[in-house]
């Protein structure tokens, strides 16, 4: 496996793949690698003959008081890993090698409207930082198929939109969450949970699959979003939203939508955790 740093280096290592017809995933993360990160490499080596990987914590997707410092950085174990998988290239590029005029000074790339809603609306920017480094790292790549899960739904959204949007030639292929026995999805932030909150943690998974049962039963969605907020208050959390949207658009639910989601974001301790649900009606 390769490990490259810097941007020269890695396209001239790519041209080469390129130039002999080899097909090239791309998997960004910002490292501290979890299953659900490993089984989306996986994924990518049955789709492309070439896998690149990215680690990069992205600063322009924290807002003020969020846990860029603080956010866990495991760097050589992840190196580990994806040796071991066979991944062709980590990418682990410095701030300044993917901003080099400074944050302030970027370019950024704005999707309307999927950005401004949910998670959007508690981390105001959050998703301008994301568009913006992803839509960096896809130029610097330029890969065929990048490969993101689906635990970050709305992200997901954001990303497929600013694809179609741009014009880009690459495939985005979304996998399913990865979760513990218990059902809590795996997060590089659940490593923040106390022992006790992390016996607690699966309680946001249970409210959406309560939500589900209730939601197929024929309940209405806006009358489920309701009950569910009170629901994870009893079981620890501070619930930030719980929200039924469409799967397709993330827009509020009408009566011919089949394709539906659960989304939902709660704070248990001082940790926030995010979960989704697919619905089919």
């Amino acid at each position: 496996m390769h490990h490259i740093t810097q941007i020269a280096e890695l396209r001239s290592k790519i041209a080469k793949w390129r130039f002999a017809g080899e097909r090239i995933a791309l998997v960004p993360t910002m490292g501290n690698l979890h299953r659900g990160h490993l089984a989306l490499v996986q994924a990518a080596q049955q789709q492309a003959q070439r896998v690149v990987v990215s680690i990069f914590v992205n600063p322009l997707q924290f807002g003020a008081n969020e846990d860029l410092d603080a956010y866990p950085r495991t760097f050589e174990q992840d190196q580990q890993q994806l040796a071991a998988l066979g991944c062709d290239v980590l990418f682990a590029p410095p701030v300044f090698e993917v901003y080099p005029h400074g944050q302030t000074a970027q370019t950024r790339v704005e999707v309307p409207e999927l950005s401004d809603i949910l998670c959007g609306a508690s981390r105001p920017g959050h998703f301008v930082g994301v568009a913006t480094v992803v839509c960096k790292l896809f130029n610097m790549v330029q890969p065929n198929v990048a490969l993101f899960g689906e635990k970050d739904f709305q992200q997901l959204l954001v990303i497929r939109r600013m694809v179609a949007d741009l014009n880009l030639p690459i495939d985005i292929i979304g996998l399913p969450t990865v979760r513990e026995a218990d059902g809590l999805a795996l997060s590089s932030r659940n490593g923040y949970l106390s022992t006790e909150d992390r016996g607690r943690a699966s309680g946001l998974y249970q409210t959406l699959c309560s939500v589900s049962r209730a939601l197929q039963a024929g309940t209405p969605a806006a009358e489920l979003e309701q009950l569910a907020i009170p629901a994870l208050r009893l079981a620890g959390f501070q619930p930030d939203y719980v929200a039924v949207r469409s799967a397709a658009t993330l827009a509020p639910v009408m009566p011919s939508d089949t394709e539906l989601v659960i989304l939902a974001a709660a704070y248990l301790g001082h940790t926030r955790l995010i979960d989704n649900l697919r619905v089919r009606r």
